[in-house]
């Protein structure tokens, strides 16, 4: 079982499944009281689901500096300490955030933030490089995000980092980017079972990039569970983005489209959210899912896919068909 994957035209070899550290990074609030983090954490149970992914074959973590306004860098860092050369860390630089509060204090898109912002992270991780460094404002426009390539390239040649990306959704902006980057190896987009990206994908192909792919369990609802979320939760008080969710709980025409995709996704044993990642994997030879994991158990029970393998093409036939009226042509 084939269980690594290449980060695009870097090169660099990564773990198949990578580990999100979205939500081991506590709370983060914008001015209006709407939560962007996923409530309080253990930083304990942080760590030890790190170690516990390490164990079973992780090495891409993904972050970002406004993750709990930088709280889940500092605890990458923690738990990695001796490990550093034999991970791959990636993070994010865009959305500005203050560390005493925990506050969402706008985007910032400029060169100079960018270098700034880096640094800030290379402190909390505990590091002197970051492998794969993304632009984390999903919307920017073209030419604001092309303004930074030189800045990007610049840090290539220092040392500071190995590679850089875009964290966007649009495939005109992932394909502007890389045409313009020759260092840039990765585009992190919205993939999951239930929101295809066929157009990202095409760009992934053109521009040999990897596809990191954000929410592949759909934000949780690909784990089947029912559980009431709080109110220190992003999924609590859904922004307009997260369709997934309503007050909290799972969007009732979301929650039945993952039930009637249930029976072929777990066909040969697995877990509704390991067949989830698994057809992330057959869905093409350059995505690389990046499921939050919080606890230990997330971690055995979703990291289990490295082993289990891409969805047969029986079931992942099955899925397509039951969901065609959701991909694009």
């Amino acid at each position: 079982m084939t269980t690594t994957r290449t980060l695009g035209r870097s090169g660099i070899t990564v773990s198949a499944i990578g580990m999100g550290c979205w939500a081991i990074g506590g709370p983060l609030w914008g001015d209006d009281g709407q939560p962007f983090g996923w409530g309080e954490v253990d930083d304990d149970e942080s760590i030890r689901t790190i170690h516990r992914a390490l164990d079973l074959g992780v090495t891409l973590f993904d972050t970002a500096s406004n993750y709990g306004a930088g709280h889940s860098e500092r605890i990458l860092g923690q738990a990695l300490a001796g490990r550093r050369d034999s991970v791959v860390i990636a993070t994010k630089f865009g959305n500005v955030s203050e560390e005493g509060t925990r506050r969402a204090l706008g985007t910032d898109a400029s060169p100079a933030f960018a270098v700034r912002s880096l640094e800030d992270s290379l402190r909390r991780l505990g590091t002197d490089h970051v492998d794969l460094y993304q632009l984390h404002i999903n919307a920017l426009p073209v030419p604001a995000a092309l303004d930074l390539v030189d800045t990007m390239e610049a840090l290539v040649d220092q040392g500071k980092i190995r590679a850089y990306g875009w964290s966007t959704d649009d495939a005109a902006s992932a394909e502007a980017f890389a045409a313009a980057g020759p260092h840039c190896a990765a585009v992190q987009h919205d993939e999951s079972v239930l929101r295809d990206n066929a157009a990202v994908l095409a760009v992934c192909d053109k521009h040999d990039l990897a596809s990191l792919n954000r929410g592949p369990l759909a934000m949780g609802l690909l784990t089947g569970s029912t559980r009431a979320v709080g109110t220190d939760d992003v999924r609590g008080r859904a922004p307009e983005w997260l369709e997934w969710f309503t007050d909290g709980r799972p969007t009732p025409r979301w929650a039945a489209r993952v039930d009637q995709v249930r029976a072929a996704l777990t066909a040969d044993g697995r877990t509704l959210a390991q067949g989830a990642l698994g057809w992330l994997l057959a869905r093409s030879p350059r995505t690389v899912p990046i499921p939050g994991l919080r606890t230990v158990a997330q971690a055995d029970e979703n990291l289990a896919t490295l082993e289990q393998g891409p969805l047969s093409a029986d079931s992942y036939a099955e899925v397509e068909r039951l969901l065609a009226d959701l991909r694009t042509p």
